[in-house]
């Protein structure tokens, strides 16, 4: 491990203390992203690997997204994200932890699918990438992999407390999924299937507008990486009345470098983007926040940590299904929530004339990033002051 040497060299037990190792990850991470994103966009932009913004649903999304330039932005901009954040991990993080192996292999894994989706887009005439179930499942094998490897090292190691749920306004109570057997195992896996998926999703589905994901991925990162950290002290644990999870507090490393790449991936996605995040980097990222709320046993509390994701992807999904049922009718203007703001500045479905004069009243892009930034920070403080609550 790469601070064990710098020990041997120089004789220094600062890099034995997590503290510094997590500052040390986040400017690696911060770094490499800096370092490797000019020439991947320069080699992105020369073999014309951009995003074709025509293609959605919306006419009036795709008008405003050639206007603004956006189909000559390079997109699979995740590349050289999730290189930093993976070099970031290994360099400064204990490879002897297996909460941090676990990460490592989610976030690669989820990478790999979100390549082959983003490569199948830009590789095959008006294709959309991988399809939904196709998408699904390569991410359902990932997480199931990882999630059962987490619950057999749970049982083998006699630590049920990495099976049970905590309510997040409940002092001392707790769901003990292990004390169910093999129905405890099925039932923890399946929630946290959905917790793993569902959130890779839903930074996926808020990954469009300049800024936006990184900006939500580098806030709500922090906040789990303070769970990640505290969870893995007994001492702040038994003081605060939170679960305690041995060797949590290296995912705290993870959680530096996690924030360092998206700050490095900020510098050249910011307005006016100069590449797109893309799958490859969208939904390894979604994995790796939720992994680090397994980890640190906030599963319950995730929803309020990433609640700009949650209100991206239920605002997506509930106007799915209510346009299937109801044959071509719409609750929100256009789904997901920051598209109906940038088109219309409003969000909940209006007449086709009221439309007409919202189109006057919407919101820039960098102001709807901006206050979704917001958002999300007042959320992970929220969430943050719940350790006391307990």
């Amino acid at each position: 491990m790469f601070p064990a040497l710098l020990d041997q060299l120089f004789g220094l037990s600062l890099f034995g203390y997590i503290s510094f190792r997590v500052a040390a990850a986040a400017l690696t991470a911060f770094v490499f992203a800096l370092w490797w994103g000019a020439p991947v966009i320069r080699w992105l932009r020369a073999h014309k690997v951009g995003e074709d913004v025509t293609k959605t649903d919306s006419a009036d999304l795709a008008k405003l997204g050639e206007a603004m330039g956006k189909k000559s932005t390079p997109t699979m901009g995740g590349s050289f994200l999730i290189g930093a954040l993976l070099a970031s991990v290994l360099l400064w993080a204990r490879l002897d932890n297996l909460h941090v192996v676990l990460g490592v292999l989610l976030t690669a894994g989820f990478a790999a699918v979100g390549f082959v989706d983003d490569y199948k887009k830009l590789t095959v005439l008006k294709s959309k990438g991988l399809s939904a179930s196709a998408k699904m499942l390569g991410l359902s094998v990932v997480a199931i992999g990882v999630l059962g490897a987490l619950a057999f090292y749970a049982n083998f190691r006699g630590q049920p407390t990495l099976l049970t749920f905590y309510p997040p306004f409940l002092k001392n109570s707790a769901i003990d999924l292990a004390a169910l057997g093999a129905l405890g195992v099925v039932l923890f896996l399946g929630f946290e299937w959905l917790v793993v998926v569902g959130t890779a999703n839903a930074v996926n589905i808020t990954d469009g507008l300049d800024g936006l994901a990184a900006g939500c991925t580098l806030i709500c990162g922090i906040a789990l990486m303070v769970f990640c950290y505290v969870t893995g002290r007994h001492d702040w644990t038994a003081y605060l009345g939170i679960p305690h999870v041995r060797a949590a507090s290296e995912m705290a490393v993870v959680g530096g470098a996690l924030s360092g790449a998206c700050m490095g991936f900020l510098w050249y996605n910011a307005f006016p983007a100069k590449v797109f995040m893309g799958d490859s980097g969208s939904l390894p990222l979604g994995g790796l926040l939720a992994w680090m709320a397994v980890v640190s046993k906030q599963e319950l509390v995730l929803p309020l940590i990433a609640f700009v994701f949650v209100a991206e992807l239920m605002s997506s999904w509930i106007q799915r299904i209510y346009f299937q049922r109801t044959k071509g009718r719409r609750v929100f203007s256009v789904a997901p929530l920051h598209h109906g703001l940038q088109l219309y500045g409003a969000i909940l479905e209006l007449p086709a004339d009221i439309k007409e004069a919202h189109k006057a009243k919407r919101w820039h892009e960098v102001t709807i990033t901006t206050r979704f930034w917001i958002v999300c920070a007042a959320c992970a403080m929220a969430s943050l002051a719940l350790l006391k609550v307990r």
